[in-house]
């Protein structure tokens, strides 16, 4: 539910000025523990291609997106990459993963957007694939610069993903303030 936030070419190098300095590079790590390297994994939410760039170093990665104002950048930037544009609660592809990461992207979602995303990624997943997904931590949700934002607890995670994955770990982190980010990892049942 991200609106048209980054679907225009002057929000997309807003974003990507934004974002520089900042990177999922100790997301990733914990991903690596539990997924072996060299296997297939779907990125949600590519945008600039700073985590993409850290995956398909060890992973054989495709991106995603739902801009196609990111989409064009991210080709233009990986002409080697792979990328499709997809939204994040229907994840539209027949292609299967070993491995689903996100980094500060399904927070976009409404509850029942996230509900129909977690029951699409653990179709797109191999058998015992493995999600790896950060979340801004706290309750409720708001509207901050123009975009939706849905903030959730440990619980609340467990809860939603609790169906259809293993959640081996719900552990606090910080991006800005301590505690202020989830990451979640689970395999798929």
């Amino acid at each position: 539910m991200e609106g048209e936030y980054y679907k225009t070419q002057a929000s997309v190098q807003q974003y990507i000025r934004m974002a520089e300095g900042f990177n999922g590079g100790e997301l990733i790590t914990q991903l690596k523990q539990v997924l072996p390297l060299n296997l297939t994994v779907l990125e949600i939410g590519s945008g600039p291609g700073t985590d993409w760039n850290i995956l398909n170093e060890t992973y054989v990665v495709t991106g995603s997106d739902n801009s196609a104002v990111f989409i064009e950048h991210l080709r233009k930037s990986y002409p080697d990459g792979q990328f499709l544009e997809l939204d994040a609660s229907t994840l539209a592809t027949d292609q299967r993963f070993d491995g689903i990461y996100s980094n500060k992207v399904m927070h976009h979602l409404t509850n029942d957007q996230l509900a129909q995303s977690v029951n699409n990624q653990a179709k797109l997943l191999n058998s015992k694939g493995i999600i790896c997904h950060s979340f801004w931590k706290g309750e409720g949700s708001e509207v901050f610069k123009g975009l939706f934002v849905n903030y959730h607890t440990e619980n609340g995670l467990r809860d939603a993903f609790g169906l259809h994955f293993d959640v081996i770990s719900v552990m606090p982190y910080e991006e800005f303030e301590a505690g202020d980010s989830l990451l979640l990892i689970g395999r798929r049942k």
